[in-house]
């Protein structure tokens, strides 16, 4: 099989240096954060049973089980999707926004666990990890309907966005085919400042993160982001060993595929980028009342 798998120079370089004098003093240490217990991640991914509809119900009701209530917690009618996509509202106190998104629907062939219950099942822990602690950012956790029919839940909700809600948008990571090896980043299709804070942070953690661009395998919900100019980054696990095993869309696709050891390390690199994000993603000075 040809080489459709790319690797990419992913590290702290010193076009990157001006970024990271200005992120001195958020370390990982600092941060201010929750995560989860890694028993609660694996219970998550386990509940991949069911349909599209089942999945989208169970993952409406993980939201829920974290602390995401009615006020917050909402089905967003999709045009040209009989599923809504699932959101769930973490207000901050500015009105800056990021967003952190996952399809939770899946194709016929396998379980649809890697690709990619691995990264709705997220989203839940995520929202969990920075929901106690004081933020700037409103976070916006989304499970996208209808990826695999071409990306329909994550395209309706960019094209329905106002240009303020543009505006106010920091980021978008998008996880998508999680836990067939350690973290990897496409680092083609992701905005530099965001890639750049992801190793800055994984170096702190000592959590392994490497570039690897995926052009020729597909696309992603991140490039609807990327299309309204709104900074994206898409974090998933394929190399070009995982992608020859032909785990994706085909009966391989089940829970043993996942390495559970390097999904965990994952959710907490993205844990802690999630809190990371809130601390140094720009935020315009509040003007005094006059």
């Amino acid at each position: 099989m040809s080489n459709l798998i790319a690797r990419s120079k992913f590290c702290l370089t010193a076009a990157m240096v001006l970024l990271v004098h200005s992120w001195i003093g958020a370390t990982a240490e600092n941060l201010r954060y929750s995560p989860v217990s890694r028993d609660v991640v694996e219970t998550r991914l386990v509940k991949y049973a069911g349909n599209n509809k089942q999945r989208e119900a169970t993952l409406k009701q993980m939201f829920a089980e974290a602390g995401c209530d009615d006020q917050h917690l909402s089905e967003q009618p999709v045009k040209g999707s009989k599923l809504p996509n699932v959101i769930c509202l973490l207000p901050g106190s500015s009105d800056k926004v990021i967003i952190v998104g996952a399809h939770f629907d899946r194709v016929s062939e396998g379980d649809g666990v890697v690709d990619n219950w691995s990264g709705a099942s997220l989203l839940p822990s995520l929202y969990e990890a920075v929901k106690i602690e004081p933020r700037k950012h409103t976070y916006i956790f989304i499970g996208f309907t209808d990826e695999e029919q071409g990306e329909v839940g994550s395209h309706f909700y960019a094209r329905q966005m106002t240009r303020d809600q543009v505006a106010a948008a920091d980021a978008m990571i998008n996880m998508d085919t999680l836990g067939l090896a350690p973290t990897e980043v496409w680092a083609s299709h992701s905005d530099k400042r965001l890639t750049g804070a992801l190793a800055y942070i994984a170096k702190q953690l000592n959590v392994p993160v490497t570039g690897v661009n995926v052009e020729q395998v597909g696309s992603t919900d991140a490039e609807q982001f990327s299309d309204r100019k709104i900074p994206r980054i898409t974090i998933h696990s394929l190399t070009q060993e995982t992608w020859n095993a032909h785990i994706l869309h085909t009966s391989k696709d089940k829970l043993s595929a996942i390495r559970l050891d390097d999904y965990y390390q994952t959710y907490r690199l993205l844990a802690a980028y999630v809190a990371f994000l809130d601390q140094v993603a720009s935020i315009p000075a509040t003007p005094n009342p006059h």
